[in-house]
């Protein structure tokens, strides 16, 4: 009796499952961080062909490479905004009593800069909410 061909299941951790091996997930954080692929390869302990082949085939291992770096963006932008409260008393108060006109000037140039810049962000922020309540309501 023949016995027909039957493809061999991935293994469990494999990037077919999308579960990363404990070497991928490494690596993966490795890519995040910005290493390159010498670094990663040193870093998670496979090999830089492996990490290049996971790369171009592992479409689990690129998504969590972009989640990773998604989440350390997040946590830094955080740290920035945390200090910005700072700068912008630290710039107020330079700006009123600078003890040069120029670091007067400054920093009230930088303030007025920086306000323009926070308030454009925020009305484009605002009209992307918009635009996806409308596109939202329309699915």
């Amino acid at each position: 009796m023949i016995v027909p061909f039957k493809k061999p299941e991935p293994a469990r951790d494999s990037p077919a499952t999308g579960v990363l091996s404990p070497k991928m997930e490494a690596a993966a954080l490795a890519m995040a961080k910005g290493c390159n692929l010498r670094d990663a390869a040193r870093e998670s302990g496979a090999g830089e062909r492996t990490i290049k082949t996971w790369t171009a085939t592992s479409p689990a291992f690129t998504h969590r490479i972009n989640d990773l770096r998604g989440e350390m963006t997040a946590r830094a932008l955080g740290r920035l905004v945390d200090a910005m409260t700072s700068a912008a008393d630290t710039l107020g108060y330079l700006s009123r009593k600078g003890k040069s006109e120029t670091v007067r000037l400054s920093a009230s140039r930088t303030v007025l800069e920086m306000a323009s810049k926070l308030r454009e962000t925020w009305e484009l922020e605002q009209r992307i909410i918009a635009l996806e309540k409308v596109k939202g309501t329309k699915s």
